[in-house]
């Protein structure tokens, strides 16, 4: 019998001493970043001064160190601000880190202004160089992208602007969202929640909490529409006048080209799944039937099919993601058994904590954390494999070197993904009896209406907003009927009721690093599943390379990467059909089991 025992808590002692946002370590290390920008200042000064393959690996060698230092610091105040809400010391701390961040983005604008004014035969000397042939792709990704850019002065301007522009408006959200709350009566006790807890409620049991836990949300929402919209608004705005002032005339043009994928292929991608959608529409039917509804309502979406559904301890949980693990490949299984040994995983369900999960690492130390909220579904397990995953990819990538390690958002929603599928598979496979195996049969179908209607809803809305944005405010009564528009057509008009404030309550649409955070989900997951099928036709031999494609996540764009490893065209339908179809099975599988329904 085993006899260990997981911490669902997680260790940020092994960061700094301590662990906490006054931790003196710590705050010795924050000291310390003026003194590193500086020091790439001066690096990236002297290469502007004398350009030459030599002064230009300096500039870089002092480049990596300096953000590495500082994504180290990033990442400690990730992980006290998602732990506590409550913590002012760690929000001062990050308010005040804007500033470091502004200088560093100075110095970093001065110097990809340097890459690109270089003439083409001494940019082309530069990148055969010895010491600089290893980063052809990033500088030249640098040189082109800065071609997009204003002046270095403007640039400037920009970024020192932006600490007090949407950065601050994004920082006014996670305050709201902190200190909104959701009142419930849960088995006949009243309770008083935040967003992440109240959402955990919405596979409840009963209908009756979770329609009161829909209208509890909303109403809560509703109350503060005019804060959501007003900051949602000013960080479109700023967002908006910076594509302005740069000539850029399409929203997605900064998305996609952060994400290194071409216009193409996210318009295949959702080709396909708009011509796939029949199935899913029949699933959300049928369920409504089982539920004894007449149609599907936004509460309903996650309510349980079944009541035989097996509740995991986080110990059971984390057991049951080793065991299917392994059946991979044993360096995915060794590394997801060392983060639940050394405590790298925040999951103890309690308030103050900040909704959702995420993964964060930071490349100084080669180590992650993971953040969530547990509360025993087999979707909990799901979402700690998903974020698992993440961090699996950073340990891929430990011996790349940082520079060409920096993988985009849709690469990234890969490795977690296929993790994620690895343990929604083997849950309906090892299902004790027919309602168990029904129910997370249906648990997977719910992962692909998510990848395919909510987060293609997420999408439509946010490029609808953005383009009515540019003609002025956008009211909160009219987010509502765009966000309820999008929901509507993206689920083929299956869904009863909507939630019309998901636009206030998701915190994806308020981030500001990485702009439309929502159709890199659905490449990655398509991508899996090309991928999860590869694995289970060559079964553990194909961990390495797995681990080969997650290294060239850094410095491939995805047409050339999904070339490289699948030998596939991206940009056709033909290949992202292949993969809704893969999903579609699940569906036509679950509508065949409960015919009788």
């Amino acid at each position: 019998m085993n006899m260990t025992t997981y911490s669902e808590t997680w260790d940020l002692n092994a960061f700094y001493e301590g662990g906490t946002s006054d931790s003196a370590a710590f705050l010795a290390h924050i000291a310390e970043v003026p003194t590193l920008i500086e020091a790439y200042k001066e690096a990236v000064e002297a290469a502007i001064a004398q350009p030459s393959s030599a002064t230009i690996a300096t500039a870089l060698d002092v480049q990596t160190t300096t953000v590495l230092n500082l994504q180290k610091i990033g990442v400690m105040l990730s992980c006290l601000t998602a732990q506590n809400t409550k913590d002012e010391a760690a929000q001062v701390i990050q308010s005040n880190m804007r500033t470091q961040y502004a200088a560093l983005s100075d110095v970093r604008n001065r110097f990809d202004k340097l890459i690109e004014e270089l003439d083409d035969a001494t940019f082309h000397d530069i990148i055969t160089s010895e010491a600089l042939a290893p980063f052809e792709f990033i500088l030249t990704e640098t040189r082109n992208q800065t071609k997009l850019l204003l002046s270095e002065a403007e640039e400037s301007i920009i970024t020192s602007l932006r600490a007090d522009g949407d950065q601050a408006w994004s920082s006014l959200y996670d305050l709201l969202i902190a200190d909104t709350k959701i009142r419930v009566t849960v088995d006949g006790e009243e309770k008083v929640l935040s967003v992440g807890q109240a959402n955990n409620l919405r596979n409840h049991e009963s209908a009756t909490v979770r329609a009161d836990v829909d209208a509890a949300i909303e109403a809560a929402f509703t109350e503060r529409e005019a804060f959501f919209a007003h900051t949602l608004n000013h960080l479109a705005g700023f967002r908006l006048t910076t594509y302005k002032k740069r000539g850029w005339e399409d929203v997605l043009e900064e998305p996609l080209r952060i994400n290194r994928m071409k216009r193409e292929t996210l318009d295949a991608m959702w080709g396909a799944i708009a011509k796939t959608r029949e199935p899913f529409v029949n699933y959300l039917q049928r369920k409504a039937t089982i539920l004894g509804k007449e149609a599907m309502t936004w509460a309903d979406l996650d309510a349980p099919i079944s009541a035989s559904t097996t509740a995991l301890s986080f110990k059971e949980g984390a057991e049951f993601i080793l065991q299917h693990f392994a059946k991979f490949g044993p360096k995915l299984e060794a590394f997801a058994r060392q983060a639940f040994e050394n405590s790298w995983i925040e999951a103890e369900d309690r308030d103050n904590k900040r909704p959702g999960g995420f993964c964060t690492t930071t490349k100084l130390d080669n180590a992650s954390r993971i953040f969530m909220t547990y509360a025993g579904t087999m979707n909990n397990v799901s979402t700690l494999a998903h974020e698992l995953g993440h961090a699996f990819h950073s340990y891929a990538l430990r011996d790349v070197h940082p520079l060409n390690s920096g993988y985009a958002m849709n690469v990234a929603e890969t490795a977690s993904t296929f993790a994620e599928m690895i343990i929604a598979d083997a849950a309906v496979q090892e299902a004790t009896n027919a309602d168990e195996r029904l129910a997370l049969l249906e648990d997977k179908v719910q992962r692909s209406v998510a990848m395919f209607m909510n987060i293609y809803a997420r999408f439509t809305f946010e490029t609808r907003f953005y383009e009515e944005r540019k003609n002025g405010v956008v009211p909160a009564a009219r987010l509502n009927e765009l966000m309820s528009e999008a929901q509507q057509e993206t689920y083929g008009g299956a869904l009863e009721t909507t939630h019309p404030h998901f636009w206030a309550s998701k915190l994806h649409f308020y981030i500001t690093g990485v702009p439309f955070y929502n159709f890199p989900y659905t490449f990655g997951y398509l991508f899996s599943l090309s991928i999860y099928a590869k694995a289970k036709e060559i079964g553990t031999d194909f961990e390495e390379r797995y681990m080969a494609l997650l290294r060239d996540t850094g410095s491939m764009n995805v047409e050339d990467l999904v070339m490289k490893h699948l030998g596939e065209d991206i940009t056709q339908e033909a290949f992202w059909l292949k993969g809704v179809h893969l999903a579609a099975q699940d569906a036509e599988e679950f509508l065949t089991l409960t015919e009788k329904a």
